[in-house]
């Protein structure tokens, strides 16, 4: 009897703990920055609830026993746990939010959290309308930017007036390292190969280092969908203004569980270019390129191998080399250039040929308590050769200039987010070697060097009020250089034999060998303020002082550059830049017709031992020809100028866009303009869009360049014979600036089919004559004149 009571009490018992009910109740934040997530749903069993305004969520009357909880939110990977009802229970769950990042490929995940960076973007559809152009056209249609061009094909983007070794360009990541320094030195980059660029104006960006004192150039390839898809695009163009044709094909195979394999590739075969009213004679182009990729990314952690490879074949108009100082002033006098000649596809001297290739691999993790963990090497190898019109046939066959650069990278990062605040700190480091082929037989322009750099970096950034947000970075930065140098024996002697005796290793005939080893320590700092009161308006103010190291050309070059046509002197003796850069931006929305858009971005900066080069005003006459000398000097500096973005939509079908651009250089030192500062410039367009027309759209673009009437007096003096055969000097205007010029493009296209689009561009609708200040070819022809563009595209 004992027992069966026993037994009874047991029962009840359980069905007593049983029949009793608990409340479940907790918070729901971001994993990486700890924001607590709004109407996150939590479900358990056949209870649910919603979080509020503050990530908090409470059920009730949970009978006892054993659950699996499941949160999920519609950006955010699901989560779920097991979990024993027995008591009343407070919980704390912790989301992926942003998942929308990796699904979503319209996000341009640089962009997040940006602040005061000033950031200008090309998106897919920017690039597949101008297919055809190469890096640094396409980004001159950005506030801001423009192009120092040698001819059409070779064109370097220049941002706020500064380029070349002051600009940063990264490919997926990887800062590329070429031959960036030379004038007439393009991007080795495909534009096919990335969904969005994006242009950060100014030297916010510290992370990506201090030689970006004008700007970086973001290349960012697509973000894949997790989901299993076959996907690419086959594009055909045919361009008139040298008959010639490009097409580049990708194809993506993406698996749900986050791999992705992706390549690319592309050719492009262009015939000499033409003026107007003539042919521009050897300015044709051979490229082509290949990608490849292999991926497996989440929000959590991710691994990537990517592989890129360009290759280029650039032809240089002929008329930029002559034979004497005599054939030069004729060949810039001249209405119609003396090679203008028959069309032709052939591509001979002067020419550059250049290979790049980039190997990477990146990886990162997510960590709950010290943030995104990511570190990616790369390798790079850049041979460039030169070709010149040389005395002989044997020779013409050898380049002039045979320089291959090998370069290793590694970045090790970490960002760490916080509900309000973030810290994002780094390393970098790199080796680098020059090689200059003796094979030549001509003299070096740069010589054999290794290089050695470390960064260390870290921005802080915080939000003091909703509305009011700062950041603060800093970076130091180790460059060495080991370089192997010859000097003719008088140019040693006259400049650095008593600076550098060190440096001297032995003396052959007339020429020295040198080892200089050089290093170079750089602080550099930014701060900034954004202040976004409201949707309809967004300030933001940046403040960098950076010290940037001279490129191994400013240090080292001597002697002739071959396909740029120009002498250049290096300077041994130059030392760090030292930046000063204000940067303010203001953007507003306004409620006129369908909505109307301003940014308004004033710039000021102050440079002291600014690094310039400019023409010493002598027209050399050596074995090669008649060449213009160049020389790297030290000066202090200012600049100042203004970019304007409008954009109105007047109509649902009609939208106005407009910028303007503005930059003021002077040399302090010599009181003198700076040389090659963009003008003043316009670009308005009109953009008709009819989604329910089978998408067409119809771009008409104006743009307008005014006359640059700021600029260094440097004539050239040369010795010539007068008429009556006596040998005098003479004097060649290279200073004079080309007149304004206003040209007219259109841009037309429609869908065809769900698959296949159709598009036409007509580049000078109106074939104008004009010459382009930021040409150093516009001294011998005129630009090109019109050029139609069609292009099909088909997409699976």
């Amino acid at each position: 009897m004992k027992y069966i009571i026993n037994l009874m009490l047991v029962f009840f018992g359980l069905a007593l703990v049983s029949a009793q009910k608990f409340s479940v109740e907790g918070t729901v934040k971001d994993f990486h920055d700890k924001t607590a997530l709004q109407n996150v749903t939590v479900l358990i069993g056949k209870y649910s609830a919603k979080t509020d305004n503050t990530g908090n969520f409470r059920l009730e009357e949970i009978p006892a026993g054993n659950y699996t909880l499941v949160a999920s939110h519609p950006d955010c990977e699901s989560y779920s746990q097991s979990i024993n009802v027995k008591s009343n229970l407070h919980l704390s769950i912790s989301l992926e939010h942003h998942i929308n990042e990796i699904e979503a490929v319209t996000v341009h995940g640089n962009h997040k959290n940006n602040w005061t960076m000033i950031v200008k973007t090309l998106d897919k559809s920017d690039i597949e309308k101008n297919v055809t152009e190469n890096l640094g056209n396409l980004l001159s249609k950005i506030s801001g930017v423009s192009t120092l061009k040698t001819g059409n094909n070779i064109a370097k983007p220049i941002i706020h007036g500064l380029y070349g070794s002051r600009i940063s360009i990264l490919n997926n990541g990887v800062k590329l390292a070429e031959q960036e320094w030379g004038i007439e030195h393009a991007p080795n980059v495909d534009i096919n190969n990335f969904q969005h660029i994006d242009v950060v104006k100014g030297a916010a960006a510290l992370k990506y280092g201090t030689d970006a004192i004008g700007g970086v150039v973001v290349l960012e390839p697509e973000i894949f969908p997790k989901k299993d898809t076959l996907k690419g695009s086959v594009n055909l163009s045919g361009i008139s203004n040298g008959r010639g044709i490009s097409t580049d094909v990708d194809i993506a195979k993406v698996w749900e569980n986050g791999w992705a394999v992706k390549s690319t590739g592309s050719i492009m075969k262009l015939g000499d270019l033409s003026a107007p009213q003539y042919n521009l004679k050897n300015t044709g182009k051979d490229f082509s390129s290949f990608s490849f990729t292999l991926q497996n990314n989440s929000y959590k952690k991710g691994i990537s191998f990517d592989y890129y490879l360009t290759n280029q074949n650039l032809g240089i108009l002929r008329d930029s080399h002559v034979h004497s100082p005599g054939d030069y002033a004729k060949a810039m006098y001249r209405d119609v250039p003396l090679y203008s000649g028959d069309f032709s596809y052939d591509i001979n001297n002067p020419r550059q040929l250049i290979e790049h290739h980039i190997e990477k691999v990146s990886a990162f993790n997510r960590f709950e308590s010290i943030g995104k963990l990511s570190a990616t090497y790369s390798f790079q190898y850049n041979h460039r050769q030169e070709f010149d019109i040389r005395r002989t046939a044997e020779l013409d066959k050898v380049p002039s200039l045979d320089l291959a650069l090998t370069t290793h990278q590694l970045n090790v990062n970490d960002l760490l987010e916080r509900e309000h605040w973030s810290l994002e700190t780094g390393i970098d480091a790199l080796y680098q070697n020059n090689y200059s082929d003796p094979i030549t037989e001509a003299r070096r322009l740069i010589p054999n060097y290794d290089k050695l750099s470390a960064g260390a970096y870290s921005i802080f950034k915080y939000k003091i009020t909703p509305h009011l947000n700062a950041e603060a970075g800093a970076r130091f930065d180790y460059n060495f250089y080991d370089a192997t140098k010859w000097y003719d024996k008088s140019d040693w002697q006259r400049y650095y034999a008593d600076i550098f005796p060190q440096f001297y290793v032995r003396t052959y005939g007339n020429r020295v060998l040198t080892r200089p080893k050089l290093d170079y320590h750089n602080f550099s700092y930014n701060a900034g303020l954004e202040y976004h009161p409201s949707d309809s308006f967004n300030l933001k103010f940046n403040y960098a002082r950076l010290a940037r190291t001279p490129n191994p050309a400013e240090l080292f070059s001597d002697g002739l550059h071959h396909s740029a046509a120009i002498i250049e002197r290096g300077n041994m003796n130059i030392t760090n830049e030292d930046s000063h850069q204000f940067n303010l931006v203001a953007d507003a929305k306004f409620n006129v017709l369908e909505g109307l858009e301003i940014s308004v971005n004033p710039y000021f900066f102050m440079t002291k031992n600014f690094i310039n080069q400019v023409p010493n005003g002598v027209l050399q006459n050596t074995q090669a020809g008649a060449f213009p000398v160049w020389l790297y000097q030290q000066i202090d500096a200012k600049m100042y100028g203004l970019d304007l973005d409008v954009d109105l939509k007047i109509s649902n079908n009609v939208t106005y866009k407009g910028n303007m651009s503005y930059v003021h250089g002077q040399d302090l030192t010599n009181d003198v303009p700076l040389i090659f500062m963009m003008p003043l410039n316009l670009n308005n367009s009109l953009q008709f869009n009819f989604e329910k027309w089978n998408h067409l759209y119809l771009n008409i673009e104006n743009k307008t360049v005014l006359h640059q009437n700021r600029y260094p007096i440097m004539d050239l003096t040369y010795q010539d014979y007068n008429a009556d055969g006596e040998l005098v000097n003479k004097t060649l205007d290279f200073s004079s600036t080309p007149p304004a010029y206003t040209l007219w493009n259109v841009q037309a296209g429609f869908d065809i089919t769900q698959h296949l689009t159709m598009g036409l561009q007509i580049n000078n609708v109106l074939n104008t004559e004009y010459r382009d200040y930021m040409n150093r070819m516009r001294y011998f022809a005129y630009e090109l004149g019109r050029s139609f563009i069609l292009n099909f595209r088909y997409k699976f």
